[in-house]
């Protein structure tokens, strides 16, 4: 998963999931105007393993995650320094890519580590199968990238919520899944024909809360929020405490 490289910045002309436009308007007399992306809605799913007592999440590469952290890398000194054990400054040039040292006097930004754009995340997807409910497409989900089989009768709905407000608008609809190692029937992953390479992840009930808030692991609002509602709502169920 963590082996990037031939990275290429080039214009996007032209997509299939994200498309530019500008609207004019008046507000309360004044003219503004607001650049936004068309895209499509989505679905997620918390999902709660009752066999072993942890929430089963996805860990996956962003390129637009990591294209952030090249961005602000550029904006940092090419030099670091470190102290050595007489207390004197040692300085270390910058490692490329592949763990080498960039050359003696380029300044030209290095790309970080491709764990600088790996996230952790619900089970989620596209609502682009117009021929589908939304309890359909989040079953085909869970299914595809984690492995579970799950009918959609089962799924229960928590709530939607609209996403990147100032950019979209898009509308992301959460779902909570219980599921058994008998509901496993596949090692999950998603679909490599669609460009999919998904790590499925296990974190343990006890460990819910910590995780959620630790700033040190990559993760969208989306975990901490339903960790929360979970930890409101499920838990007095399990008589489990998601040590809050």
């Amino acid at each position: 998963m963590e082996e990037i490289n031939n990275i290429e910045v080039v214009p996007c002309t032209e997509s299939d999931y994200l498309k530019p436009f500008r609207v004019h308007y008046s507000q309360n007399g004044t003219k503004k105007s607001w650049d936004f992306m068309r895209t499509h809605d989505s679905v997620s799913v918390l999902i709660f393993n009752t066999t072993s007592h942890c929430f089963v999440l996805v860990k996956q590469f962003r390129p637009a995650v990591y294209m952030c952290e090249w961005e602000k890398a550029k904006t940092q000194p090419p030099q670091s320094a470190e102290k050595t054990e007489e207390g004197a400054t040692e300085v270390t040039a910058p490692e490329s890519e592949e763990g080498q040292s960039a050359p003696e006097g380029d300044n030209t930004p290095q790309w970080p580590p491709a764990s600088a754009g790996v996230t952790y995340e619900l089970c989620a997807g596209l609502v682009d199968k117009p021929n589908l409910s939304l309890e359909e497409i989040a079953r085909q989900e869970v299914l595809e990238e984690c492995g579970y089989d799950v009918p959609a009768s089962k799924l229960k709905r928590i709530t939607s919520y609209r996403s990147g407000v100032g950019v979209t608008g898009a509308k992301q609809t959460m779902f909570y899944a219980e599921v058994s190692d008998d509901n496993c029937v596949s090692a999950g992953g998603g679909e490599p024909q669609e460009g999919e390479l998904i790590e499925v992840v296990k974190v343990p009930l006890h460990e819910a809360m910590t995780f959620a808030y630790d700033e040190r692991i990559p993760k969208t609002m989306g975990v901490i929020f339903s960790f929360i509602w979970f930890h409101n709502n499920m838990s007095p169920k399990y008589k489990i405490s998601t040590n809050v």
